[in-house]
């Protein structure tokens, strides 16, 4: 597993005091989204989609550390649109670094080597490079030519200045397994500390609706991506997560798992579902009727088996299971054994 263990152990702490105190709900990582313009128009993401006048606005470096301490979560994830264009995502980062927060800034990468010098390397940093597959893959799925190499060159210049560097890898219904088994070959050969991945998830804005991946299916392609998985690879997320994507774990979502801040508020119930916006944090939590979301409780969530969804899930099973517990030490220990 690619998880530092200073990080290891302030989740561990984090998730037994919530058990501890009996709280049953509670955030892991907070989606914080800044912004939602971006510098590319992949087919499918519908946050571009947006009127001009809200792809103008902006989170505050104050609203974002704000919605840090009042959600409480360990880990901060800083997706968009894309988070560099935002003219003072430094300042964002730094004091999120000073809260001693986890930090993943998911980033295209376009603007990243230039922007290396803004950034110190921390432990609580990780740039978090969209990669969703070799060359040919990542330039059609992010619909412009030449991407890829930008994004390999950032990763390179990103890693020898010491900065923990990760991917993230969303896969459609046309993914091939051998393709995507040879690009986790590539990204570790770039020496990443890990990867991230999760099957596509359904934006209702996002202009190309006919590749998001059914249940069924998604069960089907990582079970042939992560079958007899090489002793080089590392994954920046749960081993049951894993399972749970390869239809070896049944887990209900969790999605106060990873409540999103945005310029809208704080965001009903998830990351991917607008069904609302709160003002605080307490609001989202006792006003979101939870028990109306998930596969087998709404259709929207049907076919969902995304990370925002189902991580906390499976990292609410390590803590809270025997069989959990287990399965996580023995796939930390010897992550070949799958």
């Amino acid at each position: 597993m690619a998880v530092p263990i200073s990080q290891q152990y302030t989740v561990a702490k984090y998730v037994l005091s919530q058990k501890f105190r009996g709280v049953k709900r509670y955030p892991l990582v907070l989606m914080l989204e800044p912004l939602f313009r971006c510098n590319l128009a992949c087919a499918g993401c519908g946050k571009i989609q947006y009127p001009d006048h809200v792809l103008d606005k902006r989170l505050t470096p104050e609203q974002c550390w704000a919605a840090a301490e009042e959600c409480g979560a360990p880990m901060v994830s800083i997706p968009g649109g894309e988070p560099l264009i935002h003219p003072e995502i430094r300042q964002i980062v730094q004091g999120l670094v000073d809260r001693k927060k986890y930090i993943y800034l998911c980033t295209n990468a376009i603007l990243l080597e230039r922007k290396l010098d803004e950034f110190t390397p921390s432990k609580y940093l990780t740039f978090s490079i969209h990669m969703d597959g070799l060359k040919d893959e990542h330039d059609l799925a992010v619909c412009r030519d030449g991407v890829y190499e930008v994004a390999v060159k950032a990763i390179k210049a990103a890693v020898k200045r010491g900065h923990r560097v990760t991917t993230n890898t969303t896969l459609f219904d046309d993914a091939n397994p051998d393709r995507v088994r040879t690009f986790f070959d590539e990204m570790m050969a770039l020496g990443v500390e890990g990867m991230t991945i999760s099957p596509g998830y359904s934006y209702q804005k996002a202009p190309d609706q006919q590749h998001f991946l059914k249940r069924t299916r998604t069960m089907e392609l990582f079970a042939r991506i992560l079958a007899r998985p090489k002793s080089g690879w590392r994954f920046n997320q749960s081993p049951l997560f894993l399972d749970f994507l390869m239809g070896q774990r049944e887990y209900e979502c969790t999605p106060w798992g990873n409540p999103t801040y945005n310029v809208f508020g704080w965001q009903k119930p998830c990351y991917l579902l607008q069904e609302g916006y709160a003002k605080t944090f307490s609001e989202l939590m006792k006003s979101t009727a939870w028990e109306q979301y998930g596969t087998g409780r709404n259709e929207k969530c049907a076919d969902c088996m995304v990370h925002c969804g189902y991580e906390a899930s499976a990292v609410e099973d390590t803590f809270s299971t025997m069989s959990g517990f287990t399965r996580t030490a023995k796939l930390i220990l010897l992550p070949t054994s799958r």
